[in-house]
């Protein structure tokens, strides 16, 4: 680190030689005196300010560290919020199976899929994993989960179930989750996690539930939400709908970190999460009502919605977005058989991605 010692013997070699080096170019005296006591001046100024900022190595490191010469963010590791915007830089493979015919096989199952973190120097930085069954354990042990909402977060109750637990317990699950438009709780007893999936399809059942969340003064660790694709089917007015969220958005603030209610007392705020709308492919979709309602005009006006409603925390509200919209969008409509319920992988992606903001927001690495 270049210090004030060494700018001071630099000073000090500046005042000495420069007088002498103008004295050999036949300067006059006075000159010469004039010249060396504005530089003396200048540099003890110079010196004396130095301790008031950073040296001029910590400067340069700090912005060689902040950039590449691509232009790349390099993520530091004391401040991994950053990685945030990168967590749905996912890339997706989508190949038919070994035994597929197109004039038979036009369903979704008959195309394998996998996907992965794209490969950049922003995204292997922030180092995402994608979590095996022991660390959801260790980061969810203990934790009460809430998903709630339609059809869409029925899939990501799925998906994040068949990460904790094992394939024979997941075909009971199966079948007491899917029952039409009902609640469903289990405990996972080994990680000491309860999980609560709530049929909420609509927007204003989503507040009547944060309001009995503050009437009861029990609040879960982690709630996840969405809402909108019954709205845009039965209701199909997307100013409404704005008006609802919100609403929630409102209601929501109760939760966070210092409640009114109960004056100076900290009340531990769940981790929120809101999970978008899908793409819809509206010649998929499975009836006339659907098609004629869900056109792809509806949907933009929805989700323009959303923004406007400051909701999403990077508009300044309290939800992560679990961004459904571009996961599905990518995977492409080989992941889709109705144009709008996807295969559960594309679900399974949006669950790791929730892991990954967890261990970001708690400062965690695995």
């Amino acid at each position: 680190m270049l210090g004030a010692v060494q700018l001071g013997l630099l000073a000090a070699c500046v005042v000495l030689f420069v007088p002498m080096g103008m004295a050999g170019w036949h300067l006059s005296r006075n000159k010469v005196l004039f010249f060396s006591g504005a530089l003396f001046i200048t540099l003890a100024v110079g010196v004396h300010l130095t301790p008031y900022f950073p040296s001029v190595s910590d400067f340069v490191t700090s912005v060689s560290s902040s950039s590449s010469g691509d232009g790349v963010l390099l993520v530091d590791d004391n401040d991994r919020s950053s990685c945030v915007s990168f967590l749905h830089d996912i890339d997706w493979e989508v190949k038919p199976s070994m035994d597929f015919d197109p004039l038979v096989h036009k369903n979704s199952l008959n195309y394998n899929k996998s996907w992965s973190w794209r490969r950049s120097s922003s995204v292997e930085s922030c180092e995402f994993q994608r979590l095996k069954r022991h660390h959801v354990s260790d980061l969810l042990n203990g934790s009460w989960v809430m998903v709630a909402g339609d059809s869409q977060a029925r899939f990501f109750t799925m998906a994040l179930l068949g990460l904790v637990l094992d394939s024979e317990r997941m075909e009971s699950v199966r079948e007491s989750l899917f029952k039409r438009h009902s609640n469903y709780h289990v405990v996972v007893a080994e990680m000491g996690m309860k999980l609560d999936f709530i049929w909420a399809p609509y927007t204003t059942n989503l507040t009547d539930l944060v309001m009995e969340f503050k009437e009861n003064h029990v609040y879960p660790d982690l709630l996840v939400m969405g809402s909108g694709l019954w709205h845009m089917l039965h209701i199909n007015n997307a100013s409404e709908y704005g008006v609802e969220l919100r609403v929630l958005r409102s209601s929501v603030a109760s939760l966070l970190p210092i409640s009114p209610e109960f004056g100076s007392v900290s009340v531990r705020s769940p981790h929120l999460f809101w999970l978008g709308m899908p793409t819809l492919v509206n010649s998929m979709l499975n009836t006339q009502e659907k098609k004629e309602k869900m056109t792809d005009l509806v949907t933009v006006e929805y989700e323009r919605e959303v923004e406007r409603s400051n909701i999403l925390r990077k508009f300044g509200g309290p939800f992560q977005l679990l961004d459904m919209g571009s996961l599905s969008w990518n995977c492409g409509n080989k992941c889709t058989d109705d144009g709008m319920h996807y295969d559960l992988v594309v679900y399974e992606a949006a669950v790791h991605i929730l892991l990954n903001a967890l261990l970001i927001e708690s400062n965690q690495k695995l």
